[in-house]
């Protein structure tokens, strides 16, 4: 007999369904499920940090699956990604309890309209091509309203000697804290580094972060 209070979610989810996991989501479910952990532990990062933030802005959102973790925080969020095929992923699942304005956008073209008052992305920079590095994160700066928080949480340089092979070809622009900091400090005038290892957060020693997260506040 099942326990009384757990009628409730077991009567709704057999009534609307299973909820389901995205693109990618589904893919570190089936060949790392541990990893899944841990892009669910960034994302409560990002989401305790913007607590209570009216409109934020996601770039480089793929399948969406974790953008709900900070919509739980915050007013309203727009995330945004090139790939159409993550944008039409991601639509397919927007939850009516969560919901979450999913645009096709690059970033590398052109601001996002609008202003937003927090902006972030995660697994995002190291991706981008250092030529481009400059125009990606001046079109999100542009973004964000003047006093306005962006956080950028990225795997760190030293990290990559532990990478699968899989994810070294797409890591192009992996930095350590002190470049980060120091790329971030020329958009910002208040900088705030953080360490993570697995899926603890910490102020420890940026050398042996596996990740990297910049909190960045006041945009020059």
């Amino acid at each position: 007999m099942t326990e009384s209070q757990y009628q409730k979610p077991i009567q709704e989810m057999q009534s609307r369904g299973l909820e389901s996991l995205g693109l990618m989501s589904s893919w570190s479910w089936l060949d790392d499920p541990k990893r899944l952990g841990f892009v669910l532990s960034r994302y409560k990062f990002v989401a305790k940090m913007l607590d209570g933030i009216n409109r934020v802005l996601e770039i480089g959102c793929g399948d969406g699956f974790a953008t709900r973790v900070v919509r739980q925080a915050v007013k309203e969020v727009v995330a945004i990604d090139f790939d159409p095929a993550f944008i039409q992923d991601a639509k397919s699942r927007i939850s009516s309890r969560w919901p979450v304005e999913f645009r096709l956008h690059n970033i590398l073209e052109k601001p996002v309209s609008g202003k937003f008052d927090a902006a972030f992305c995660l697994d995002v920079l190291e991706h981008i091509d250092p030529k481009e590095e400059s125009t990606f994160i001046k079109n999100i700066v542009s973004s964000i309203t003047p006093n306005g928080v962006f956080i950028v949480g990225m795997p760190s340089l030293q990290s990559q000697q532990y990478a699968s092979k899989q994810s070294k070809e797409g890591h192009i622009n992996c930095q350590d804290q002190a470049e980060l900091r120091a790329k971030m400090s020329n958009y910002f005038h208040n900088v705030f580094m953080f360490s993570m290892n697995d899926e603890v957060v910490h102020t420890g020693f940026g050398q042996m972060a596996q990740y990297l997260f910049a909190l960045c506040c006041h945009r020059k």
